[in-house]
């Protein structure tokens, strides 16, 4: 009677993550006997954070006036438990980039602002603790929109304030501090593990699908790090390199530096929420299927897949990942340790065709691999 633990992400544009948990459990029913069924809704922190977070902790959504990252007004939630006088924040609900359209993405005007306004009216609402998750961003501005809205201050050598915006990173030559936060507890739910600069940094790994050009991805990295020696030199912090700091475009390093804010795993974070350890513990599970989207290179550096494959590990569980497509050499995929890699699209039809029957495709795809293996 083997058990299954499911614990997949989206399929972007094509299924929810809701979604992909049915088709995986269709697929299973149908060729693996007596099989039993657990599933997590999970989230790395990026889209879907408040949705996960809601399954498990009765929080209120409540409206907050701010702004998407462009800066027009916007109207976002914010999850909050009265209770616990904890505020649940999802960065790309006002600073993410499915806010804008195509030819509006651009990360060296995008700022996270916006998220930081929420942050400012949870903490009014009265909450102590702020946990964000922080995938899915339009923005490469290192966390000064969010530290802007906190009571940070960034200026250029002429003393004049400059706008929390990617662009304007390269020209930060001193910061002033209002912060008035000391005692509210920061988390930043995330599992991307890049630093903020250099090649495997937050504007070379991620500014190219937030829009950005060769050359302002050279400008952005550029502009990080000088907001990192700034940094150092103003504050003695050295937070760059610690891994995910480069998350959201650098947000990561901003609300660690600005906000004195811990770091936690988005899967492990939802793993403690749901209380899978007490499970996985007992060793009630025999596999878990995981999945997303793509799973590439990118995967390596966190997302969802990489946090269920550190906590599989734990309890040396094997993990079976579905995708609509795989980008990764064979190097990159021993390295990743999934038992198997199931990628679903068929290569013979259109992308709108694929995308269309997503839930067919993943069912008889993963339906086949079962037959053959358990």
């Amino acid at each position: 009677m083997p058990r299954f633990l499911l614990i997949p992400d989206k399929f972007k544009g094509s299924l929810s993550a809701s979604d992909v948990i049915q088709s995986i459990a269709d697929a299973i029913k149908a060729t693996v006997a007596d099989s039993q069924i657990v599933s997590v809704f999970a989230s790395d922190g990026g889209d879907g954070f408040l949705q996960s977070v809601s399954e498990y902790i009765p929080i209120e959504c409540i409206d907050i006036k701010t702004v998407d990252p462009l800066g027009r007004p916007l109207v976002s939630p914010v999850g909050f438990d009265s209770a616990g006088k904890t505020a649940y924040i999802e960065l790309a609900k006002a600073s993410g980039i499915v806010l804008l359209n195509e030819d509006e993405k651009n990360p060296m005007l995008t700022s996270t602002y916006g998220t930081g306004l929420q942050i400012r009216e949870a903490i009014r609402l009265g909450a102590n603790k702020i946990y964000l998750g922080i995938g899915g961003s339009a923005t490469n501005d290192g966390g000064i929109g969010i530290a802007n809205a906190l009571g940070y201050k960034f200026f250029d050598e002429n003393d004049c304030e400059l706008a929390p915006i990617g662009k304007n990173l390269t020209k930060i030559k001193s910061i002033e501090s209002n912060f008035k936060y000391h005692a509210i507890s920061f988390y930043a739910i995330n599992d991307v593990r890049n630093p903020l600069y250099g090649k495997n940094g937050a504007a070379y790994v991620y500014a190219k699908q937030k829009g950005a050009s060769v050359e302002e991805i050279e400008v952005l990295d550029s502009g990080l790090q000088n907001l990192d020696t700034i940094v150092q030199k103003e504050f003695g912090l050295q937070n760059a390199h610690i891994s995910g700091s480069g998350s959201a475009g650098g947000t990561g390093f901003g609300l660690k530096t600005f906000c004195n804010a811990s770091y936690i795993g988005g899967i492990e974070f939802l793993v403690q929420l749901a209380q899978v350890d007490s499970l996985l513990q007992k060793g009630t599970i025999d596999y878990i299927v995981t999945g997303e989207g793509t799973i590439d290179s990118q995967t390596l550096y966190g997302k969802l897949i990489s946090g269920v494959l550190k906590v599989a590990n734990t309890y040396k569980i094997p993990v079976i990942g579905v995708c609509g497509v795989k980008r990764l050499t064979k190097t990159e995929e021993e390295k990743l340790g999934l038992q198997a890699i199931i990628e679903i699209a068929d290569k013979n039809k259109s992308l709108e065709y694929n995308m269309n029957n997503a839930a067919e495709l993943l069912i008889s795809k993963l339906a086949d691999f079962l037959k053959n293996t358990i």
